[in-house]
Formats: C-alpha cells, sequence, structure tokens
C-alpha cells in the first residue's frame, strides 16, 4: 500500500495520485465505504469495484463480531 499527502486546493481536500494510478479524463466517480474512499473512472461504473471482490481469500472475515439476532415481534398480528 502506498501514501499519499493530502493537500488544501482552496476549500478542499486534494491528494495527487502516482503515476501508475493515473485515470483517462478529467472526471472520476468517487464514493466513502467505511472509512475507505474509493476513486473509479465514471465509465465502468461499479464494475471494476465488483470485479475487485474476488481477490479476497475465501477466509476473509470469516471470523467476526456480530451482534446477538435481535428478536422482533410480528409486523403484522
Amino acid at each position: 500500500m502506498e501514501t499519499v499527502k493530502i493537500f488544501q486546493s482552496g476549500n478542499s481536500q486534494a491528494i495527487r495520485l502516482p503515476k501508475k494510478y493515473r485515470l483517462d479524463g478529467n472526471v472520476a466517480n468517487i464514493s466513502k465505504i467505511g472509512d475507505a474512499i474509493v476513486i473509479f473512472p465514471p465509465k465502468h461504473g461499479w464494475s471494476n469495484f465488483f470485479n475487485s471482490l474476488e481477490q479476497f481469500s475465501d477466509d476473509f472475515m470469516i471470523e467476526r463480531n456480530q451482534p446477538e439476532i435481535q428478536e422482533r415481534g410480528d409486523i403484522f398480528q
């Protein structure tokens, strides 16, 4: 994982992407997922993101802390 510097550009924050992460065009989509910020070219929409999910190992988050299942009453009685 690489580190980039964050700098001010007017009232916004900006980062300079390393050359190997260069995007074509002058527009990109951005989304925040938890603490992660995902930037991707608009022509591919979410397809690149969903395709990247295949890179996770089969045991990724196999052990995770989940809250107990809540018992709720019927909605319609």
